[in-house]
């Protein structure tokens, strides 16, 4: 999610696309938030690793 996000951020500044932007933001802030809970050892959603 956090490679999805980055790539969608890449595109939306390339092609001017600010949904593309927003949407990018919010994968990166999620794909974030999972991979850091998950390097800490919390499950999450039944799942200990998220990469």
């Amino acid at each position: 999610m956090l490679v999805l996000g980055i790539i969608l951020l890449i595109l939306g500044f390339v092609f001017g696309i600010s949904i593309l932007w927003t949407i990018g933001i919010i994968l990166v802030v999620i794909g974030a938030v999972l991979w850091i809970m998950g390097s800490m050892g919390h499950a999450l959603a039944g799942r200990r690793h998220y990469w």
